[in-house]
């Protein structure tokens, strides 16, 4: 890739560092897509030999995309993104492939699309580990900074994509029992917390 066309790719992935999502990390702050896709990375590396007919490296790139589009709309909750909010991002999306070299819109493009349709193992193993890694960030996170709804959302989130697999559907119980500890926990330190 020419480094004309690669410094403009670089500054604008960049805006992944700036975009805060929804979730606040144990010190207290927002946490970055970056930082998200960043652990959803790893996460797909640590339980790699769980899934041998997986392929590593399609993990790996799959979580490190799945989320450019919030580059363009910013991260919308789950709890609340509309069809609408979904349409926007792919729109943008695709107006930021079309102005990129071939030889990366094409790759990106393909990965998109296998995250979108959910048809492949590494993709549905993605889509429950992104699923698993909010709701980790959440117990991770001072229980004031959850809403209300996210008692009930913190039990629930995620089960269906989990349901891929059951080494997934055992992490997202573990996940599951913590959440239950740190309410438990927290309502009883605060008996009006979740008001």
């Amino acid at each position: 890739m020419e480094i004309s066309e690669l410094l403009p790719l670089l500054h604008t992935i960049e805006q992944l560092k700036n975009t805060t999502r929804h979730s606040w990390t144990s010190a207290g702050r927002h946490e970055s897509v970056a930082e998200h896709s960043w652990r959803l990375a790893l996460m797909t590396y640590f339980v790699r030999d769980e899934y041998p007919q997986a392929n590593g490296e399609r993990l790996l790139l799959l979580s490190l995309t799945h989320d450019l589009g919030e580059i363009f709309t910013g991260d919308i909750p789950a709890f609340v993104k509309t069809d609408t909010d979904r349409d926007q991002e792919q729109l943008s999306l695709e107006t930021w492939l079309i102005s990129l070299p071939e030889s990366i819109r094409s790759p990106l493009r393909s990965l998109f699309d296998e995250m979108e349709k959910q048809e492949t193992l590494e993709a549905r193993i993605v889509k429950a580990l992104d699923r698993i890694e909010a709701l980790l960030q959440h117990n991770e996170a001072d229980l004031s900074t959850w809403l209300s709804l996210e008692y009930e959302l913190n039990l629930t989130y995620g089960q269906k994509e989990a349901a891929c697999s059951s080494y997934l559907l055992r992490l997202r119980e573990a996940v599951r029992q913590e959440t239950l500890e740190k309410i438990k926990a927290g309502t009883e330190s605060q008996p009006n917390l979740k008001e």
